[in-house]
């Protein structure tokens, strides 16, 4: 019997619960697991598990050779939970013999069920009203709708499509922007592609659905943030570091834009120094987009069957390093 440990989620109800069906569902498929949390991280505490292992579902924590020369020939496949791997040496992995995979769509409909939910937050300026109730200050802050406004998604996969889906019956205009137009989709969900620079100039929303990259490392800055509209908002829900935060916090104090929201942040957790702390035109949430029940066991079931059918010889397709197994020690 294969064995597969999984680091991912912190001790508790909710993550207990998800474990123990996870168990279930991997012994069920012929696997034992084991979950061993990791908050806080403990470098050696992963690899002498692996060592013991057969296949890891790990989280955010960098992975690199001074892990992977210590379980080659234990651990033969690593299951990143969720989709970002810029933490992970894919080369060092593969030199290795260590397959890399992720689970790619499993959050999909909770990090775009957030979006929305912190579009609509933002433009009703929910943080400041409900400041009105606890502090027994009855203002009537008069706020946006967003029906009918003009949606701007930068990155149109399965995220940014999910979100032009659930906005779609509230009558707004899509548009889009991705690197690689979906021209099908686009047309489906009656989304309009267009230019990056288009999107920041004419949307009211403005939603980043991108992964991190060289390329998208401080994508929006201030000549961005100049581009949009006073009245217009900006949403994260991807990686933090696509926005750079000294030219948001700027931009929202200047009133250069009307509002953000965040969920991701270049250092995770924002420290509390952080000028965006505080602002009253902005939101912030703990990374949160993909943590519900749905979507967290959407994730492990989608890590669990990827080792299953890694064992029983059927290639994943969520493999990011197939020359995995072209390099030979």
């Amino acid at each position: 019997m294969y064995k597969v440990v999984s680091f991912f989620g912190e001790r508790g109800l909710a993550f207990g619960y998800l474990n123990e069906k996870a168990a279930k569902y991997a012994n069920s498929l012929g696997l034992q697991y084991e979950w061993i949390p990791q908050k806080p991280y403990n470098k050696e505490s992963v690899i002498s598990a692996m060592q013991h292992s057969d296949a890891a579902i790990i989280d955010i924590e960098p992975y690199d050779d001074s892990i992977f020369s210590k379980i080659y020939g234990s651990t033969k496949i690593m299951v990143r939970f969720g989709v970002g791997y810029e933490a992970v040496d894919l080369a060092a992995a593969s030199k290795r013999g260590i397959a890399i995979a992720r689970t790619p769509g499993a959050n999909t409909k909770g990090v775009a069920e957030m979006t929305i939910t912190l579009i609509l937050a933002l433009n009703r300026r929910l943080n400041e009203n409900q400041a009105c109730v606890t502090l027994g200050n009855w203002a009537k802050n008069v706020s946006h709708e967003t029906a009918g406004s003009v949606l701007g998604i930068v990155g149109f996969g399965a995220i940014g499509q999910m979100v032009a889906r659930f906005i779609a019956g509230f009558g707004c205009e899509i548009i889009a922007y991705d690197p690689y137009p979906n021209t099908q989709r686009a047309g489906e969900l009656n989304v309009r592609l267009t230019s990056i620079d288009e999107v920041f100039e004419t949307a009211d929303i403005i939603t980043l659905h991108l992964p991190y990259t060289k390329e998208t490392h401080d994508l929006v800055d201030a000549k961005m943030f100049m581009r949009m509209k006073e009245t217009a908002i900006i949403i994260n829900t991807s990686r933090g570091n696509i926005i750079n935060e000294q030219a948001l916090y700027e931009a929202l104090v200047q009133k250069k834009i009307a509002g953000a929201a965040l969920d991701v942040f270049a250092h995770e957790p924002l420290e509390l120094s952080s000028p965006l702390i505080g602002l009253d035109n902005i939101v912030l949430t703990p990374h949160v987009s993909s943590q519900t029940y749905e979507s967290l066991w959407r994730i492990y079931k989608m890590a669990i069957d990827t080792v299953s059918n890694f064992f029983a010889g059927k290639e994943p397709s969520n493999i990011l390093n197939p020359d995995y197994k072209n390099i030979i020690q």
